[in-house]
């Protein structure tokens, strides 16, 4: 690591290489300061979605569509939090020391998890609706069977996407000028940003926030003919319950829109605005930080989560018949 020196010499990633890049310039504080918040950051996304990948792989009871998804989820965001630290190195050390095959290898599994957590959004987001909006469809047009062959081909079709597009960047030599030795960067052309911008953002955000609008006013509507109908004791009892729910529902949805769109717009609007590269890895950390809010967003606000977390932290998932616990109930089947 380079510390700030009073001389403030010019050092480099690889001295011996006269085409090596200059190497960033920190004081000792900023380096504890900065690796102490990545190892609590990947520690803290590792753990909270691992908590919610063994409820859902244990406990039968919660063997459903839509928690395959947010297991699918899960699963994008825990790795997000193990190659932390490798995206970490890059930044703070602004050098690249695991080699160029590593390089490529190591952007096309950053590329396919900031994909396939996008892309289980856009899942999360058609399951809710099909619930929502067409309650009675839903058995037949959401199984499990279904859910799993789509989480399968989405993952499928990012992962040959992002292989492509990183393929292309390394290739292209009329792209890769001005690069010196000990960076990991995938240059792309004009066509190719435009491309990509569209597939891992627009696209996306614009299904995400459409088929949520439509979810708000369905909500909104079963709630008015809720109200319009209650005229007895017990239909108000059970108008009021059901409000509740669907508001809860509804709140849960919105605090979804709006973690994911606080995170990822403004990084997306800054990488296409000329801004200080500071600003830029500020907003690319919040990015990483997402992976481990997600898990707080889809599982703590259900009730089973709580209860299974607690079984798993108790050891309580080692005890014969344990997957067969109804969460639900606290009763074993």
């Amino acid at each position: 690591m380079a510390y700030e020196t009073e001389d403030h010499e010019t050092q480099y990633c690889f001295p011996a290489i006269n085409s090596s890049c200059i190497k960033g310039m920190r004081s000792k504080y900023e380096y504890n300061i900065m690796y102490v918040f990545v190892s609590l950051l990947s520690a803290w996304t590792v753990f909270l979605n691992l908590l919610v990948i063994i409820s859902i792989s244990h406990f039968k009871k919660l063997h459903t569509p839509t928690n395959l998804i947010i297991l699918s989820l899960a699963v994008a965001d825990l790795l997000m939090g193990l190659v932390i630290p490798v995206e970490a190195t890059r930044q703070i050390e602004t050098c690249w020391y695991f080699g160029d095959t590593f390089c490529k290898l190591f952007v096309i599994i950053l590329g396919l998890l900031f994909s396939g957590s996008l892309s289980n959004l856009v899942l999360i987001a058609v399951d809710r609706y099909v619930a929502v909006c067409h309650p009675l469809l839903y058995p037949q047009k959401i199984t499990t069977t279904k859910t799993l062959i789509t989480i399968c081909l989405t993952w499928v079709c990012f992962s040959t996407y992002t292989t492509i597009l990183v393929i292309n960047g390394y290739f292209d030599t009329s792209l890769r000028t001005d690069v010196c030795f000990g960076e990991c960067s995938v240059p792309m052309g004009f066509a190719w940003i435009v491309t990509d911008l569209f597939m891992s953002f627009i696209l996306p955000c614009t299904l995400i926030i459409t088929l949520y609008l439509r979810i708000f006013y369905v909500v909104h509507q079963q709630v008015k003919v809720i109200n319009s109908l209650m005229k007895g004791g017990k239909c108000v009892m059970e108008g009021l319950v059901r409000r509740k729910s669907e508001s809860k529902a509804a709140l849960t949805l919105g605090i979804i829109v709006i973690v994911y769109l606080l995170c990822f717009i403004p990084y997306y609007i800054c990488s296409m605005s000329v801004i200080s590269p500071t600003t830029i890895n500020v907003l690319t950390w919040v990015l990483y930080a997402n992976s481990g809010l997600n898990p707080l967003i889809y599982a703590l606000f259900y009730p089973w989560f709580k209860k299974t977390v607690k079984h798993i932290l108790t050891l309580k998932i080692f005890q014969p018949a344990s997957s067969l616990v109804d969460i639900f109930t606290e009763h074993q089947l």
